[in-house]
């Protein structure tokens, strides 16, 4: 991808998936395997890749440089224009640092943990065209949390989500369901979900973000996830994105598909 087709995104806003993983080879034939996705080189040096469906940059993929403890995971990134005062934030809010600010490529980057250990990373620069819910990125990005609204407010202070700034981030709460929305621009860019326990030695419900990608086929999906020697979830129905499986990949990294909505019938 060349530099003219990068953009900036909206600060605060998600700008990016990506997996950090023991086996770069075994990851990429997982994921086209179960996914369908192709991979080039990235801009981040050698040990990265990005995942295309479609033509179009889907995710990173990157190897874990050996002796470093770093679980396998997908991390949400969300934009920032000062990745050293974002930094400051995390860590003046109770959350921690585990990686950078450090220049990773055309940006500089870090990777953090919240109040409740739930990672994520932020991004100062430009990026691959990319949006939540849109063309070929995720179909949603989600935080399972001890409690919503707490969340929400380091978030917030974190990134700086406000309504009321130009370009800012709105953010609803549902009392009763223990949910915040995240919005931007009127399009649903995050969900903040309490009910997470972090005592629980289930990883599925520790606080953590959790990336879902569309499948045409979600049968086909789990049944060559579950070859490759992943575990599987039993199918359910998200009121958010309808039928939908939980996959833990051959190394443990947790994230969810979804079957793609047929387009709505002419009136």
């Amino acid at each position: 991808m060349t530099e003219a087709e990068r953009t900036t995104p909206a600060p605060g806003v998600p700008c990016w998936v990506s997996l950090m993983t023991r086996d770069l080879r075994a990851a990429q034939d997982f994921y086209t395997a179960v996914l369908g996705w192709t991979f080039r080189s990235g801009t981040l040096g050698e040990g990265f890749t990005v995942a295309h469906a479609d033509g179009l940059p889907v995710a990173g993929v990157g190897r874990i440089g050996p002796g470093l403890p770093t679980a396998t995971t997908w991390t949400p990134y969300f934009a920032v224009a000062d990745v050293d005062a974002t930094a400051a934030r995390v860590r003046e809010r109770g959350g921690t640092i585990a990686v950078g600010p450090i220049r990773l490529g055309p940006g500089r980057g870090a990777v953090a943990a919240d109040r409740e250990g739930a990672g994520f990373g932020f991004w100062e620069g430009r990026t691959p065209p990319w949006s939540i819910g849109r063309g070929s990125a995720p179909a949603s990005l989600e935080l399972r949390t001890s409690h919503a609204f707490d969340a929400a407010i380091f978030y917030a202070e974190v990134f700086g989500w406000d309504p009321h700034e130009p370009g800012g981030c709105e953010v609803g709460y549902a009392y009763k369901q223990d949910t915040v929305v995240v919005r931007h621009g009127g399009h649903s860019v995050a969900t903040l979900r309490g009910g997470g326990d972090g005592s629980s030695p289930d990883p599925r419900l520790r606080p953590r973000w959790h990336v879902r990608f569309r499948v045409d086929d979600l049968t086909a999906a789990t049944e060559a996830a579950r070859a490759a020697g992943a575990e599987v979830s039993p199918s359910a129905l998200s009121p958010d994105d309808g039928p939908e499986s939980m996959i833990g990949d051959p190394e443990g990294a947790l994230f969810t598909v979804s079957a793609r909505r047929a387009p709505a019938s002419p009136e």
